[in-house]
């Protein structure tokens, strides 16, 4: 099987990742993606320089460069009076320790620069899998077209409601965490009427719930803000609903006048359910293997989400490239073994939503480079 058929369920940016990673290890594959086109969806990302460094190995650093914002520090402040909690040094400062930029940049951008440089014919568009069938030299996925194919290997980077999950560990759905995120993209040009010097990358914290605020453009002419609020139920049947500037209005009362500026700017927001799982007992069986939100989805409290994604999907191609595609199993539990201490940790601190609101070392994180860890071997079972 020196040139397996390789299979990729779910075209976001870890599946993306995945692609562009196994082919330069000399791995072809094909995406399948459920919606039916690219869309430049309303939301912000954070790329640190441990994304930074995956960038600059797939050749996109330099794009990357020139299409985000690069802030100079990440600024916590206190809710009413914004007072500074923490100034994590950015810019120059990252290159030099972490050996790469950070970026802010909207997740739309990001996703087309990467979907553009997967080669003709590498995505299908409108292929929601429906089914898989384990079979003794291949696998076959089925999608909701009534089409087919047939793979010998499959990844699984379909999100937190994974189908590939399911199949291999059983239906159940992820876990309302009782908090919700609102989101809105919008022009900063309309920030011009307040009298404020607005920060270029900022979170705002109570005791109870947060707003992020970044820029998403080199130009920063895009301003964009996340929220963390409780809110006691969601309805699973939906991904996402409206919100209003009266419903951010009553989850932000109190707050500082920059706050209360953000929302009066910006009347399309929308709202989302922060959903997470426990860490799971397998990532790989047989032929299959998952990353990113499929395996360990997270709250998005460190802004790592989908770097743990880029991450795994860089792993899982280095695993390629030291065992070979003969022997998945074995890639697939070196991946597992050099991953899942690392995404289980970014898991953990999301969940207790701490990240950086001190002045702590994000060494740990933005200094990691997935392309020069040792790899450490998986525990054997007892014979």
């Amino acid at each position: 099987m020196s040139k397996p058929r390789i299979a990729i369920v779910g075209a976001g940016l870890g599946g993306i990742a995945a692609a562009l990673l196994l082919r330069q290890e000399g791995f072809d594959s094909v995406l399948y993606e459920q919606a039916p086109a690219f869309a430049r969806l309303g939301a912000g990302i954070h790329v640190g320089p441990n994304v930074m460094k995956v960038m600059r190995r797939i050749g996109l650093e330099p794009a990357m460069e020139a299409m985000g914002s690069h802030p100079d520090a990440w600024i916590s402040r206190n809710w009413d009076d914004a007072a500074v909690l923490s100034r994590i040094p950015f810019g120059d400062y990252a290159r030099r320790t972490y050996g790469a930029s950070y970026l802010t940049v909207h997740r739309g951008d990001f996703h087309k620069l990467l979907a553009d440089t997967v080669p003709a014919g590498g995505i299908r568009y409108d292929k929601r899998l429906i089914g898989l069938e384990e079979r003794d030299r291949d696998v076959l996925l089925r999608f909701e077209d009534g089409t087919s194919v047939e793979a010998d290997i499959v990844i699984g980077a379909d999100g937190v409601n994974s189908v590939m999950r399911e199949h291999m560990l059983g239906t159940e759905l992820p876990r309302y965490t009782g908090y919700v995120g609102h989101r809105a993209v919008f022009p900063a040009s309309a920030l011009a009427k307040y009298d404020f010097s607005f920060d270029q990358c900022v979170k705002w914290w109570s005791e109870d719930r947060h707003m992020m605020v970044y820029y998403v453009t080199e130009r920063q002419d895009e301003y964009y803000y996340v929220t963390g609020v409780p809110q006691a139920e969601w309805d699973m049947s939906k991904a996402w609903v409206q919100s209003s500037q009266e419903e951010m209005y009553e989850a932000f009362a109190g707050y500082h006048p920059m706050v209360q500026s953000l929302i009066d700017a910006c009347s399309d927001i929308t709202k989302w359910p922060l959903l997470e799982r426990d860490p799971l007992p397998l990532w790989s069986r047989g032929r299959m293997v998952m990353l990113g939100d499929a395996c360990h989805p997270m709250k998005p409290h460190m802004a790592q989400g989908a770097a743990m994604a880029i991450e795994d999907a860089a792993m899982l191609a280095r695993c390629f490239k030291a065992v070979g595609a003969e022997d998945y199993e074995t890639a697939f539990a070196l991946y597992r073994a050099n991953r899942i201490e690392r995404a289980s940790r970014v898991q953990k601190v999301s969940h207790d939503n701490t990240w950086l609101r001190t002045n702590e070392d994000p060494a740990w994180v933005f200094g990691y480079d997935v392309f020069e860890v040792p790899l450490v071997e998986p525990v054997r079972a007892a014979a």
